[in-house]
């Protein structure tokens, strides 16, 4: 594990800041609907044995997604018709092994039903508040794992990826997220969304506090700090239609700072990019969330969130033919994209769009064109089997994301470079503040 002397964090005041943290939660009306239970006492267990761990993660206040196992709680996973269930004998691994690291688990976070969407809004729990944009979907799936490190709540927060649900949050809210690659953390304990996409990382503010939490969760030994890689992909024939003129006049303004810090940027079209138009995500998202759940979405329809309940109902759209090649399609752009890229990494906007509003989300027709184009652009991470990072920066006093995409199994590489990348984007915004 990477060792750091820059820690927000430390073992010996855990138990203050756990208890600032506790007391917040029950008195700010922000975060009323970030957590769907807060973990008082365990936290404060934790906190006090966190000065006897060695771990650099030791006394990290975190938070958990819903969707994880978590010893002695009931996994939800945003939905009603869970609620019922007994709790979990045990944590999952990735859990596991964030406890054993002295982590100080906070509260299980507020999410979209089963992981179902991009933007964050939750019929039953309540939609927590973007801090970074008022009245705004704070992103999802992930969304009160995003919120709570936002807030200022938690160091840490722990959620899935399946087709940005770490890093659209990340975007919509202001906070780094990142999505390893999916074999590097175990899906066990995790209620699944695709069992083809999906993968569990880590936000927080910053990329070296997410590496350090993804080492935990992926049991990683020590290891040297990885090569940065220095040549960034921007390739227009991808992720760059239909944006906010605001986000493209961002995303325009960090390429010459990064020249001028030495990153050479290779603006070229992505040859694979013809493979990914052979497939669709909602192929496998459908079919494997449907085959998950079929029993529920069939016995208990009227307690699912209608929209979710409508994305599971086109798994009737497929037949096992299709869905078989819908698979191999991505398994082909999966390794043509490895091969292209190599050991660089795709430089594009996380989102192509800013948070919409909450209001403007309750018609189903902007909603779903919200939510297909906030999944697009980070999407391609997960139908390469890859890994990717979304960084914030400021401009023109809005905060925007922008998002490396790398190969599978270049996550050490990817972080690396992903710090390089922030340090400008961090002097960036601090040259454009009054």
């Amino acid at each position: 594990m990477s060792a750091r002397t820059d820690l927000a964090w430390s073992a010996e005041t855990a138990s203050e800041r756990t208890e600032r943290a506790l007391a917040r939660l029950a008195e700010d009306p922000a975060a009323a609907s970030v957590f769907t239970r807060d973990l008082g006492r365990v936290a404060r267990e934790q906190a006090a044995r966190a000065s006897s761990n060695a771990s650099p993660l030791a006394g990290a206040i975190t938070s958990i997604k819903a969707l994880f196992d978590v010893a002695g709680e009931t996994t939800t996973a945003g939905t009603k018709v869970l609620q019922g269930e007994p709790p979990a004998e045990r944590d999952a691994p990735a859990i596991a092994r964030l406890r054993e690291a002295g982590a100080v688990f906070l509260g299980l976070t507020n999410m979209s039903e089963f992981a179902y969407s991009g933007l964050g809004l939750n019929p039953h729990y309540g939609t927590p508040d973007n801090p970074a944009y008022p009245g705004c979907a704070p992103g999802g799936s992930t969304s009160g794992g995003a919120v709570s490190v936002a807030l200022g709540l938690c160091d840490i927060a722990i959620g899935s990826d399946t087709g940005g649900s770490l890093r659209i949050p990340a975007a919509f809210t202001g906070i780094t997220g990142f999505k390893p690659t999916q074999a590097t953390v175990p899906l066990t304990g995790g209620k699944p969304l695709s069992d083809t996409l999906d993968s569990f990382g880590p936000m927080a503010r910053s990329v070296a506090d997410c590496e350090l939490a993804w080492q935990v969760m992926a049991g990683l030994p020590a290891a040297p700090e990885a090569p940065e890689a220095s040549r960034l992909v921007v390739a227009r024939n991808f992720g760059f239609d239909d944006m906010d003129p605001v986000i493209a006049e961002g995303f325009e303004a960090i390429l010459p700072a990064l020249r001028d810090a030495g990153f050479e940027i290779v603006e070229r079209d992505l040859g694979c990019i013809d493979l990914y138009g052979k497939f669709a995500p909602w192929q496998m998202t459908s079919v494997e969330s449907r085959a998950h759940y079929e029993d529920l979405f069939q016995g208990r329809a009227e307690d699912f969130d209608p929209r979710v309940h409508s994305r599971m109902s086109r798994a009737d759209e497929l037949d096992a033919v299709s869905y078989r090649q819908a698979l191999n399609n991505r398994n082909a752009f999966a390794e043509a994209f490895a091969a292209e890229l190599g050991g660089h990494f795709l430089l594009l906007p996380t989102t192509p769009l800013l948070p919409p509003t909450v209001s403007d989300l309750s018609d189903d027709a902007e909603f779903g064109r919200a939510n297909l184009l906030s999944l697009r652009n980070p999407s391609l991470a997960n139908c390469a089997d890859g890994c990717s990072l979304a960084m914030p920066y400021g401009h023109n006093d809005l905060t925007l994301s922008a998002m490396l995409i790398g190969a599978r199994n270049n996550d050490a590489a990817l972080l690396a470079c992903g710090k390089a990348v922030e340090a400008v984007l961090t002097r960036l915004g601090e040259r454009a503040a009054p």
